[in-house]
C-alpha cells in the first residue's frame, strides 16, 4: 500500500511531560498576572481589604493542600485498580484532564496568594477580587468533578474495555489508512546495498511514534528512500539496526530525530498495544486466583471488534507502508505488523489459559468462526487451525457439553466432530 500523509495525522507529538509542564507554567503566569492586576481595579463597590486578603490566603494554600491529597488518593486507587486489569494499563495517568486540572489548581493558588500580597495594607479593595475568585473556584470544582468521574470510569471494566478498543481502532486506522494512491514507477528500493545504515545509539527504549512527514521531507531533499525496520511499539536495543537509506546517504540525526521513544508503548501508532492489553485482561480474569471467565469473554468481544474492523482487514494484505512525496515517488517504507500478529497476540495465550473454561472456549469457537468469512486466505487458514484446536480441547475435556453445543455457524470442510 502506498499513501501520502495527510495533514495532522502523523506528526510527532510533543512529550506529555513537556506539554503538561508548559500548561502548568502558562496557568501559573496567568494567575500571577490576574493577581497583580485585579486588585488595582478602581471604582464600583468595595469590600474590607483585610478580610478579603485573609480569605485569599486561606483559599490559596487550601487549594494546594486539597489538590495534593485528592491527586494522591486518585493515583493510588486508580493505579491499584488498573493493576487488577494489567500492569501495563495507564489510561488515567495519560488522560489530559489529569494534568489540566492540576495546572488549573496551581494557577488558582498563585492568583489567590498574589492578589492577597498585592492588596497589602489597603483598607478597601474592589469586589471584583472575591467575585473573580469565586468564579475560578467554581471552575476548579467543575474540573474536579470531571476528574472524579473519569477516575470512576477508569476503575470499571466496561469503560476501560471501550477505551482500549476505541484507541486500538484509531491506531489501526492511522497505520492502515483507507486512502491509497498509485505507486510511483520504477523500483521503490534499489537492488544494491544501502547508502547508509542507521543504528540505535542509546540505551534500550520503546519506539512510540514516527514522524512520517519529517522522514519523507528528509528523504525528498536527499533524493533517497528510507526503509524503517522497526514498527511503533517495538523495543530499540542499543546497536540494533533501525533503518537503511537507499539512493543517497542521510545524516543519522535526521532519522533518529523523527523517532519518539519512551519507557512504555503508547496507542498513537501502535495497534498491537490494544490487543496486548485486552489479552492481559482476559488472562488475569482466567487466572486461578481470580477465576472470572465472564470478564475474559468481554475482553474477547473487544478483540473480535478490532480484528473484524475495516482497518484490521486491510492489514491482511497491506504489507509495509510506503509513503510517497509530492512527486509521487516512494520516499519512506515502514514495517507494519500483519493481521496474523494481531490474532496471535489477542487470542493464542487466551486459548491456553481457557482450556478449563467451557464458557470461554465456546466464545473463542464462535469468535474464530465469525472472523473467518472476512479474512484473507492465509488468515482463514490460521483461524481454522485455532478453531480446530479449540474444538478438539472442548471435545476432549467437556464431551457432554460438546455434544450439547449449538451447531457450528461456519462448519469446516469435513467437519470437526
Amino acid at each position: 500500500m502506498t499513501v501520502t500523509p495527510r495533514g495532522g495525522r502523523t506528526p510527532l507529538r510533543r512529550s506529555r511531560q513537556v506539554r503538561a509542564g508548559l500548561v502548568q507554567l502558562l496557568l501559573a503566569l496567568v494567575g500571577l498576572a490576574l493577581g497583580l492586576l485585579v486588585p488595582r481595579i478602581t471604582g464600583g463597590p468595595s469590600a474590607p481589604a483585610r478580610q478579603v486578603a485573609d480569605l485569599l490566603l486561606s483559599l490559596g494554600f487550601g487549594v494546594l493542600g486539597t489538590t495534593a491529597v485528592i491527586f494522591s488518593l486518585l493515583f493510588l486507587v486508580v493505579q491499584w485498580a488498573h493493576t487488577s486489569f494489567t500492569p501495563r494499563l495507564a489510561l488515567f495517568r495519560q488522560s489530559p484532564i489529569v494534568w489540566r486540572t492540576f495546572a488549573f489548581a496551581i494557577g488558582l493558588a498563585v492568583f489567590c496568594v498574589t492578589a492577597a500580597l498585592a492588596i497589602g495594607d489597603r483598607s478597601e479593595v474592589t469586589v471584583a477580587v472575591p467575585v473573580i475568585t469565586s468564579i475560578l473556584l467554581l471552575a476548579m470544582l467543575a474540573l474536579l468533578r470531571t476528574l472524579l468521574l473519569r477516575a470512576l470510569a477508569s476503575i470499571q471494566l466496561a469503560p476501560v474495555l471501550r477505551s482500549i478498543t476505541e484507541r486500538g481502532s484509531t491506531a489501526l486506522d492511522t497505520l492502515y489508512p483507507s486512502g491509497t494512491v498509485p505507486a510511483a514507477s520504477g523500483p521503490t528500493v534499489t537492488d544494491g546495498p544501502p547508502a547508509a545504515t542507521v543504528t540505535w545509539p542509546r540505551p534500550s527504549a520503546v519506539l512510540q511514534q514516527i514522524d512520517v512527514k519529517g522522514l519523507r521531507e528528509a528523504a525528498r531533499e536527499a533524493d533517497a528512500v528510507i526503509v524503517l525496520h522497526k514498527a511503533p511499539g517495538t523495543t530499540l536495543h542499543q546497536g540494533a539496526r533501525i533503518a537503511d537509506v537507499y539512493g543517497a546517504a542521510i545524516a543519522d540525526t535526521k532519522v533518529l530525530g523523527s523517532l519518539a521513544t519512551g519507557l512504555e508503548p503508547t496507542f498513537e501508532q501502535d495497534p498491537m498495544l490494544a490487543f496486548r492489553l485486552l489479552a492481559d485482561i482476559a488472562l488475569r480474569a482466567l487466572s486461578s486466583s481470580i477465576n472470572d471467565p465472564a470478564t475474559a469473554v468481554q475482553a474477547l468481544d473487544c478483540v473480535k471488534d478490532l480484528l473484524g474492523g475495516p482497518a484490521a482487514k486491510r492489514a491482511g494484505e497491506a504489507g509495509p507502508l510506503r509513503v510517497t512525496g509530492p512527486d509521487g515517488a516512494v520516499r519512506v517504507v515502514i514495517r507494519r505488523p500483519p493481521w496474523e500478529d494481531f490474532v496471535r497476540t489477542g487470542i493464542d495465550d487466551v486459548i491456553v489459559a481457557a482450556l478449563n473454561s467451557p464458557l470461554v472456549l465456546t466464545r473463542l469457537r464462535t469468535l474464530l468462526a465469525d472472523l473467518e468469512p472476512g479474512a484473507h486466505p492465509h488468515g482463514r487458514e490460521l483461524l481454522n487451525r485455532r478453531r480446530a484446536w479449540v474444538e478438539r480441547e472442548m471435545a476432549d475435556r467437556f464431551p457432554v457439553l460438546w455434544r450439547e453445543a449449538p451447531p457450528d455457524p461456519h462448519p469446516q470442510a469435513g467437519g470437526n466432530r
